[in-house]
């Protein structure tokens, strides 16, 4: 049960023509697991893992009504390492969200560190961004889709709208913080969906200039920054190992559909890195399917595949790799809010420089060879 504190103060000392209600909300997750994956480094390996599909988390939300539907707002999250204690991501103390906002009938305006709107309005659509967890990112998670490894934009000021029979849509603006440079480590987003019945829509943009440019600016870029270096730098046999300033642009539509016990849905994103200190472009092409499907109230199954068309541009050379990715997932409840689960995924990869890295939140674990496995078996709560 989530504990939620109530505190409803009216002063006789003050003249008000209505008193206010505040709540705060203690919540999180705590997921834990045993993955095996099949070749890391040209091995297998045998892992106590936290957060096989949600990031062991804990957060405070709360809000002050204000009075004629205006309320204030904040939401405080951090991610951290069920298996040693340590903080996650960035290694702050709040480093999942950390905003503070008003809301009113029209929309939300919230200030501070948060996710765009790609994990808002596309990501929902998507096996990674749902049901489906880490291991069913797409490639090296460039769409950032999956929201489990510091993703969340940093100085940033985002608007969410209020829903109008069905559509919302919102955008986010991260400040970069550096004198004379205002756009040197920014971030934008806009994003909209719409909701009809079981049918719901979905579409976003990103943009990130030069995200790895220090610390202080919209993006920590050490997820991005790590993946960059190692992919580039294998595929130049480490004569290049870190890219130096770039600009990174993400698109994506999505939509699903619920009929009954089941849902299905589509998802298609392209991720560009260009405009770097050295002659380099990336593009990469998403193309995912995702079905799940309840059993009984208490047992579901996930299925996802992910077809990723990926080329470079290094230098004036020219590579290309092609990644088939499936995931298999399930899922039973043991109660409303714990549950144990068991997924596989599986990734091929062929082309130039192509070697298969199921995601796990960094650049670590890659495989030696065309294929790996990555299985976990977990028990996951809801607080």
């Amino acid at each position: 049960m989530k504990k939620t504190l109530v505190v409803a103060a009216v002063s006789a000392s003050f003249a008000v023509a209505a008193h206010a209600q505040s709540s705060v909300t203690l919540y999180g997750v705590i997921d834990a697991g045993i993955t095996y994956t099949s070749n890391a480094g040209g091995k297998s390996n045998w892992q106590q893992t936290s957060g096989g599909i949600d990031q062991t988390r804990f957060g405070l939300r709360g809000s002050e009504d204000l009075g004629n539907g205006l309320k204030a707002i904040f939401n405080l999250e951090s991610g951290f390492n069920l298996n040693n204690g340590r903080y996650a991501n960035s290694g702050s103390e709040f480093n999942r969200q950390s905003y503070v906002g008003l809301s009113s009938n029209y929309g939300t305006v919230t200030l501070g560190k948060q996710y765009d709107a790609e994990q808002d309005f596309l990501a929902p659509l998507s096996a990674t961004g749902s049901w489906g967890g880490t291991s069913f990112a797409h490639f090296a998670n460039l769409d950032n889709l999956n929201s489990n490894y510091g993703t969340s934009v940093n100085n940033s000021i985002k608007f969410t709208s209020t829903n109008y029979a069905g559509f919302t849509f919102g955008g986010t603006y991260g400040f970069s913080n550096q004198a004379g440079a205002f756009a040197n480590n920014r971030e934008y987003s806009i994003g909209a969906a719409y909701q009809y019945q079981g049918l719901r829509v979905g579409a976003a943009y990103a943009q990130q200039n030069n995200p790895l440019a220090g610390n202080s600016g919209a993006s920590d870029g050490s997820a991005l920054g790590a993946f960059a270096g190692g992919f580039v730098g294998g595929l130049t046999n480490g004569a290049v190992t870190s890219i130096g300033n770039f600009r990174q642009r993400t698109y994506g539509v999505g939509a699903n559909y619920a009929f009954g016990p089941a849902q299905v849905g589509a998802v298609w994103t392209q991720a560009r890195l260009d405009n770097g200190q050295i002659p380099l472009s990336i593009h990469q092409n998403n193309y995912e399917i995702n079905a799940k499907y309840n059993l009984t109230p208490a047992l579901g199954l996930g299925v996802a595949y992910t077809f990723t068309d990926q080329n470079e541009s290094i230098f004036g050379a020219e590579a290309s790799q092609r990644y088939h990715q499936v995931g298999v997932q399930a899922d039973y409840a043991l109660s409303k809010r714990t549950d144990v689960y068991a997924q596989v995924a599986y990734q091929h990869a062929n082309g130039t420089g192509g070697v298969a890295a199921i995601y796990n939140g960094t650049f670590s674990g890659v495989s030696t060879s065309d294929n790996q496995t990555a299985a976990t078996v977990g028990l996951r709560h809801r607080f």
